[in-house]
């Protein structure tokens, strides 16, 4: 694991002295700011949800200051329909669920700007990098027919981190908080005299000693830039640098020592070791009135070094928790992709019809080197690499999207993705044996939004989606195991409006899988095979409602009656990690300079297998662990007050009535963090 380098320290202070000086100049006389391109899911105009054939959830920059989230899936948990399989409270690893999905899989796409961040999204193991809440500025989750505008995995729907754009000038936060948390942030703007330019910098640092002495130590730095260069065309960039030693595992508590309330790290010596460089270009043009281009060209570096100890099996179960051995493997995994994504909008009165259409293709390509590395505890994370192998992807996709405006209350929104990938595997440790595998999807769509009133509108859809199979699993064995993407037909219908006081949506939704990837095939040569079919069935309400006097409330609640798997083995069981019910409520009250909110987030009860067993091991069973997981219910409380035009105190109370819960279960139990205190503040120089 590589430690900040002397270059970045030297970038980082560099632009302090530059930016800090020019944005002192600057600030006060800069009214308007260039926005450096990006590629939005929800475009930043009034009423572009409205827009959308599908349903549009957005936490903004202003809820994500009074939160003060640890992590984005912090943020994440009180919208509708998301479920979070918490492992660790910092959220180094994506748990994240749409609409009765496990929460333990992904198939659900994740952005950052527009563009991808796990590691593989065809090779595998997309969950291994999360980004880090503190220069997240907003975050988009659009689901329904919209979301085949992008891809792949977009079966629960997309969700957007847009990074933040520092103001002018420099401020220095910081929080420090329970389990001996330690934050600080350095954001950095300016812009340029004539106004057609403008930089950011964000740089991070946290340590903690974590909930069950989990300890992690973050640096987490981006530096962003943008500038004109023509009367209709801009350029941006964006450069990120991410590194955390964490010290986490798969191992959790025994079920003896959960329910006796122990609090000790259950694996002390295990390591996840990040790091992650990316770097983006963004181009905007705007060819005419109604005609403009965004492009970005992206690449990303990630490196994930997991070194796990291993277990006495028979003296773990005798001292009723985990024992370990001097031998330690490094799961290690490094990821590399590089691609671009570029996207014509055009308005046209084709048929004598006001119309919006959007067409793009996006090609990009990813590569995984796996190694595994057998050492002692003696060695200091060196030893035999026993197994390497490169996994690598190529993705070709293409789609096309036309809003059609039938009338002053109907738009019907059309739309086709195709998409073509190749992926290969090559064993370097058995004499560099090949194989590979290709396939081709064709998702169609359509939407449609009707203007019931001037406080009403419906909206539906219905569309094709699909994630692919990891090379782990289509070429299993090292032999092309024929395998289709997973397909989902998803249907969708709302309603949804807001006037002065009240803003609402109601939507049902239903996702059909027709093949997803089993194990067994009536081919003895091959081991997997599409037969597996699951349906998820529900309701998503969400309600806003002004009070008055200052107070607020926000509240959603997620009923997902069916999430089933039909036929095989499983048949009429339950998706693990897909609770029944989900719902939040905020109450919040504005006077003055002060924010607060109380929120409560209930989760319901939910398995953490396909068997659906309910009992959880009280031993070192072996294996992935299942059992059945109690609802649970928390609150939190947070509070942020403006002193002044410089400076803003905030504070939380996190699991205010210190709720113990099983938050999920792999080898062993994970509990949900107790209860936690914060407080920071933030100075605007």
């Amino acid at each position: 694991m590589k430690h900040p380098n002397f270059a970045l320290k030297t970038l980082v202070l560099s632009l302090s002295a530059a930016l800090s000086g020019q944005a002192f100049a600057e600030a006060t006389t800069q009214s308007e700011r260039t926005t450096i391109p990006r590629i939005d899911i929800i475009q930043s105009t009034s009423g572009a949800e409205y827009q959308q054939p599908g349903s549009v959830s957005v936490v903004t920059k202003e809820s994500l200051q009074l939160l003060q989230p640890l992590s984005t899936e912090d943020a994440l948990r009180k919208l509708p329909g998301v479920n979070i399989k918490g492992e660790e409270e910092s959220a180094v690893v994506a748990n994240i669920g749409l609409r009765g999905l496990s929460s333990a899989e992904t198939k659900t796409l994740i952005l950052e700007d527009g563009v991808p961040v796990a590691p593989g999204l065809f090779v595998g193991n997309g969950r291994y990098y999360n980004p880090r809440i503190q220069h997240i500025g907003s975050i988009e989750v659009l689901k329904g027919a919209s979301s085949l505008r992008y891809g792949p995995s977009t079966i629960g729907g997309v969700i957007n981190y847009q990074s933040k754009t520092p103001e002018d000038g420099v401020s220095l936060s910081g929080r420090v908080g329970s389990f001996g948390l330690r934050e600080s942030t350095l954001e950095m703007g300016a812009t340029s005299p004539n106004g057609d330019g403008q930089v950011g910098v964000v740089y991070s640092k946290a340590n903690s000693d974590g909930f069950q002495d989990k300890d992690y130590q973050m640096d987490d730095f981006m530096v962003k830039a943008g500038m004109e260069i023509g009367n209709n065309q801009w350029i941006g960039v964006k450069f990120g640098h991410y590194e955390n030693d964490a010290n986490i595992s798969y191992r959790g508590l025994f079920l003896q020592d959960y329910l006796d309330e122990k609090t000790y790290n259950p694996a002390p010596d295990d390591y996840f070791l990040t790091e992650r460089d990316a770097f983006d270009i963004n181009h905007e043009w705007d060819i005419n009135a109604t005609t403009s281009l965004k492009t970005v060209f992206y690449w990303s570096e990630v490196s994930r070094d997991y070194w796990r100890y291993s277990v006495d099996t028979d003296a773990s179960n005798v001292a009723g928790r985990w024992v370990y051995t001097d031998d330690v493997t490094g799961n290690n995994r490094s990821f590399e992709r590089y691609g671009f994504d570029s996207r014509l909008n055009f308005e046209h009165n084709s048929f004598g019809m006001k119309n919006e259409t959007e067409v793009g293709v996006r090609v990009f390509e990813e590569t995984a080197d796996d190694t595994r590395i057998r050492a002692t505890r003696e060695q200091d994370r060196t030893g035999e690499n026993d197994r390497h192998r490169q996994d690598s992807a190529t993705s070709v996709a293409v789609f096309a999207e036309n809003r059609i405006q039938v009338n002053e209350r109907l738009a019907i929104t059309p739309g086709l993705r195709i998409e073509n990938y190749k992926q290969t595997r090559v064993v370097l440790t058995e004499n560099n044996a090949t194989e590979s595998t290709t396939n081709t999807e064709i998702l169609p769509g359509v939407g449609a939004t009707f203007e019931l009133s001037d406080t009403a509108q419906l909206f539906g859809g219905a569309y094709k989606a699909f994630s692919p199979a990891e090379n782990e699993t289509a070429l299993d064995g090292l032999t092309d195991q024929n395998l289709d993407a997973e397909r989902s037909v998803n249907l969708e219908f709302g309603i949804r409006g807001e006037s002065k006081r009240l803003a609402y949506e109601v939507v049902a939704f239903q996702m059909d899988f027709s093949n997803q990837v089993v194990d067994g095939n009536s081919d003895p040569n091959l081991s997997k095979s599409n037969g597996g079919e699951t349906i998820h069935r529900g309701l998503e309400m969400a309600l806003a409602y002004d009070l008055g006097a200052g107070f607020r409330v926000d509240s959603n609640v997620t009923y997902i009656p069916t999430s089933k798997f039909v036929g095989g083995d499983n048949d009429g069981n339950r998706i693990s990690y897909s609770p029944e019910w989900l719902a939040n409520v905020e109450l919040g009250y504005t006077q003055g300079d002060l924010k607060a909110a109380l929120s409560m987030h209930h989760s319901g009860s939910q398995f953490g297998n396909s068997e659906n067993t309910t009992e959880i091991p009280e031993d070192a069973a072996g294996g992935i662990w299942g059992g059945k997981l109690d609802a649970y219910t928390t609150f939190d409380l947070n509070a942020m007050y403006q002193v002044n035009k410089q400076l803003t105190t905030f504070a939380s109370v996190k699991n205010l009535t210190d709720k113990r819960y099983i938050a999920g279960l792999r080898q062993g139990i994970y509990a949900g963090p107790s209860r936690s205190f914060e407080i920071g503040a933030k100075y605007k120089f």
